[in-house]
């Protein structure tokens, strides 16, 4: 069988041992059985890759947890930030503008009993482009993949039609995953608030299961975060685990970059600007001239020429700000000098365009 990403069922095939034994995918014509034991010449007998492999996995204390967390909610309820803080290194992008997390990104909380896998998402929405319909459809399958998900209220802002909505479609693709409501914010708002709001969340969770847990939290503050990862812990099931213990995230490096240069660029847009903005990491090289300095070269997309004057500000002050702020961000991530190269192009209608949306990964 060909194994092509590492989801938690591949996962649970690679250790399983016997007849789960993972084999190498190698793509063959008919006429090629000359080149079938080349192929197959440097991998080890039956019996030599043992289980030895994997000791770092299965290697864990009596009881340990392992599984996957998502939280849901209305775009912009701190969903981003909260998994920041959980990891404790940020790995996605955080802006004032609604539906800034375009793809799923997987955060890693390690703990001496416990590894939580953070899924952030999307937040789930009703689409106005072929994007938005795509989004909603890579959240809707993370949702019926994970072992608990966490419904993200703020603090500061009613329940409404649209968190009813989303807990609504929830539900209908995880009908038998646990909810636990997460009260976010907690840190623009009074007690008052904070209390309201936490009665409202348990009442409109207790519809369906009357012992759901709510908790409040501040991500910013990091105020109830190791009561809220005990939460989670508390709802997954016993496994080994899923990463080793030095990973943070499974975002390639490129893509991370890219989101970087998405969140600088996104700073101070207004209105729809915002959802036009993608960017892609073209190539990174080792400097020639400078052998300590990385090249970044990169493309900012937006769907229309007027949009390019936008971004690049007057005198093109605003674009060399964008690139002088995802620079630093950058060398942060990589801990090495950048010299960033970044270009505007002009994609026109990605967002509702398959080729278009397919070229940037969507």
């Amino acid at each position: 069988m060909c194994i092509r990403d590492r989801t938690r069922r591949t996962f649970y095939q690679a250790r399983s041992g016997g007849a789960g034994k993972l084999r190498p995918c190698v793509m063959m014509k008919s006429n090629m059985s000359t080149d079938f034991d080349a192929a197959f010449a440097d991998l080890p007998e039956d019996g030599e890759a043992n289980a030895a492999d994997y000791s770092q996995y299965t290697d864990t204390p009596e009881g340990f947890r392992s599984g996957f967390v998502s939280f849901v909610g209305r775009p912009n309820t701190g969903k981003s930030t909260l998994t920041n803080a959980l990891v404790g290194q940020k790995i996605a992008i955080t802006a004032d503008q609604p539906e800034t997390t375009r793809h799923p990104i997987r955060g890693l909380v390690h703990r001496e009993d416990a590894q939580i896998v953070v899924v952030d998402t999307p937040g789930l929405h009703r689409p106005r482009t072929l994007l938005g319909e795509r989004l909603n459809e890579v959240v809707k399958d993370t949702y019926a993949d994970v072992d608990v998900i966490g419904l993200t209220i703020p603090a500061d802002e009613k329940i409404g039609p649209g968190d009813r909505w989303i807990l609504e479609n929830v539900r209908k693709v995880a009908p038998k995953t646990p909810i636990i409501g997460i009260v976010t914010k907690l840190d623009k708002a009074s007690k008052d608030q904070v209390g309201a709001q936490l009665l409202a969340l348990h009442e409109l969770l207790a519809e369906e299961n009357p012992d759901a847990v709510v908790i409040p939290v501040s991500a910013t503050e990091r105020v109830q975060l190791d009561e809220l990862t005990q939460v989670i812990v508390d709802h997954l099931p016993e496994g080994p685990k899923f990463y080793p213990d030095d990973h943070v995230t499974d975002e390639a490096q490129a893509e991370r970059i890219a989101e970087l240069i998405r969140e600088a660029a996104l700073a101070g847009l207004k209105y729809e600007l915002p959802h036009s903005v993608a960017v892609e990491v073209d190539e990174m090289l080792p400097s020639q001239e400078r052998p300590d300095v990385l090249n970044v070269h990169a493309i900012l997309y937006l769907e229309r020429p007027g949009q390019k004057r936008i971004i690049e500000g007057k005198d093109g002050r605003r674009f060399r700000r964008i690139v002088g702020t995802a620079r630093k961000e950058i060398i942060q991530l990589l801990g090495q000098n950048v010299y960033l190269d970044l270009r505007i192009k002009v994609l026109k209608n990605w967002q509702s365009d398959p080729k278009a949306l397919g070229r940037l990964g969507f």
